[in-house]
């Protein structure tokens, strides 16, 4: 049986990386830490299980400018599922959860089921080829009103977040003409300013008008 104060650890933590965003982004060893970390715990405790992990090629971590970077990968988001399927993870009755963490396993199975309808109705690569613009705004509600749910985004939904979940179904190019088509028909606003955590990549994966101006956010207007 294995170590079940190891197995909560090493679960939150997978647990809190998924819910920061790592399983598309980079996130700050130090945010993850912060987010874990319980009442008097040392940050100490952690470093063995994020070793284990990365030897795993459950996690990435990367090291750039003094600035140490964290990631989940595919067999991370394996080991995750599985560690909460496993009936050692529990707690008794003396035990606390922490709200957080209760509510991060909720949009981990929220998330989860999602996924498998989206599974079970388009079985096949070609089926998923979205063709025409009445179905690629549904589907971009749908995944909007999910993440906006699940992480919380408070109407104000990532661009990016939205180009990567829909992924291949579409092109580039035609995403973001079919996104710029629903703002002209007063469905959703696209909306610029600033991005806190602004990388390379998520830029890329948002939105360039066509006089030059970044929209990073999305707001539903209709519903």
């Amino acid at each position: 049986m294995p170590n079940s104060v190891d197995l909560k650890i090493k679960t939150r933590l997978l647990l809190a990386l998924w819910d920061l965003g790592g399983a598309t982004d980079q996130i700050k060893k130090s945010d993850l830490i912060n987010s874990v970390k319980q009442g008097k715990e040392k940050v100490a405790t952690y470093q063995p299980v994020l070793d284990e992990l990365n030897e795993k090629g459950a996690i990435a971590i990367t090291t750039k400018n003094r600035s140490v970077k964290v990631s989940l990968t595919d067999i991370g988001l394996q080991i995750l599922e599985d560690c909460l399927k496993s009936p050692d993870f529990e707690y008794n009755a003396r035990q606390r959860v922490r709200t957080k963490d209760f509510n991060a396993v909720l949009r981990w199975l929220r998330q989860s089921n999602y996924n498998t309808k989206q599974v079970n109705s388009q079985p096949s690569i070609s089926e998923n080829k979205i063709t025409s613009y009445d179905e690629f705004k549904s589907v971009a509600l749908e995944v909007y009103e999910c993440l906006n749910r699940d992480f919380n985004y408070d109407n104000l939904v990532p661009i990016y977040r939205i180009r990567r979940e829909i992924g291949e179904k579409v092109t580039r190019s035609q995403f973001s003409d079919w996104m710029l088509e629903m703002q002209a028909n007063d469905l959703i606003q696209l909306i610029g300013g600033e991005m806190t955590d602004i990388t390379p990549d998520k830029a890329e994966d948002s939105i360039k008008t066509e006089l030059g101006g970044m929209r990073y956010y999305v707001r539903r207007l209709s519903f």
